[in-house]
């Protein structure tokens, strides 16, 4: 049985929360069950003391966590090919499909990226979430850290939080920038619909850096660097600055379309039902030697299918 003993301070910006909420945004790599159990058996406490899940946290405050880790995970191992981009004996990252769900929730309770690395790799099922380090929703593509150890997880969850561990995104978005730029908005839950997020002052601190990559008729493929890791951040963060990606159905609004359009390319844009975003490139301090790691995907079919049916556009309109 491993035992895991951390702290962090509870962020001025969420004071007014319960406890369990709190702490549910401060350990996010931790389910929000498992946290609950933790806080009723004293193994999480508030300010040095044990304290009920409803208390209201001031902002400030220590967490300090010392639990035993048993099986984290009560799933069954499933045997989902999974693409592996980078593996060795303390880490793997996978390169995710669209489709396929992370974490087991509501409404998918099998057939998740987590109940395909318990069969990869029997070990996975002691970790919290097995070994996953950060997220992607469902219908972003690309790269995902996994820890295989207790030691490599500890390790490169602080160097998240530490915000060491470099991100980068490649994205098409509906209309033209004209050049690259930052958005910096904190995001929170939206206030009416509980599966979305949206700009909040009472939000958390959220940084999103984007470059143009290639403009097109009525589209940008943009590259994007995260400085924080908020839900939804960079499909949030593109919709307030009036670019949602192509095919968000929770922040992309219709699909814009060029000035007399090609039929081949309104069929394809109507027809673009995920988020047009590739997780497409990580960089990290290996956990054990401390060596840079980076780890490169390339775009998925797709979007890469895509970009070339809008390139053709561009030199049609053009020629």
């Amino acid at each position: 049985m491993d035992r895991i003993v951390k702290e962090a301070p509870i962020p001025p910006e969420l004071a007014g929360q319960r406890f369990d909420q709190a702490a549910a945004q401060v350990f996010d790599e931790y389910s929000r069950s498992r946290l609950k159990s933790w806080i009723d058996s004293g193994q999480l406490t508030l300010a040095g003391a044990q304290a009920a899940a409803k208390t209201r946290v001031g902002g400030g405050e220590v967490l300090r966590l010392d639990a035993e880790i048993e099986a984290a995970v009560a799933l069954a191992p499933e045997p989902i090919e999974l693409s592996i981009a980078y593996e060795d004996e303390v880490l793997l990252v996978v390169d995710k499909p669209a489709g396929l769900v992370v974490h087991p929730g509501a409404g998918n309770p099998s057939g998740t990226l987590q109940n395909a690395l318990l069969a990869f790799d029997a070990r996975l099922a002691v970790l919290p979430r097995a070994g996953i380090v950060h997220r992607l929703d469902k219908d972003t593509t690309g790269l995902l850290l996994v820890a295989r150890t207790l030691e490599a997880h500890q390790r490169l969850v602080a160097q998240l939080e530490r915000r060491e561990i470099h991100r980068r995104y490649e994205a098409i978005c509906q209309g033209v920038m004209t050049g690259g730029g930052t958005v910096d908005a904190p995001i929170g839950r939206h206030p009416r619909d509980r599966t979305r997020m949206s700009i909040s002052s009472r939000g958390r601190a959220a940084v999103t850096h984007y470059r143009v990559i290639r403009r097109f008729r009525a589209h940008t493929h943009i590259g994007l660097e995260l400085e924080t890791g908020r839900t939804h951040q960079i499909r949030v963060h593109m919709a307030h600055i009036r670019h949602p990606l192509l095919g968000d159905p929770a922040y992309g609004g219709r699909p814009r379309l060029p000035k007399e359009p090609q039929p081949e390319l309104v069929t394809a844009l109507q027809s673009f039902k995920r988020q047009a975003l590739h997780a497409r490139g990580l960089k990290f301090a290996h956990p054990l030697h401390q060596e840079s790691v980076g780890v490169e995907a390339e775009l998925p079919s797709d979007m890469c299918a895509m970009l070339e049916m809008l390139a053709r556009d561009a030199r049609i309109d053009g020629g």
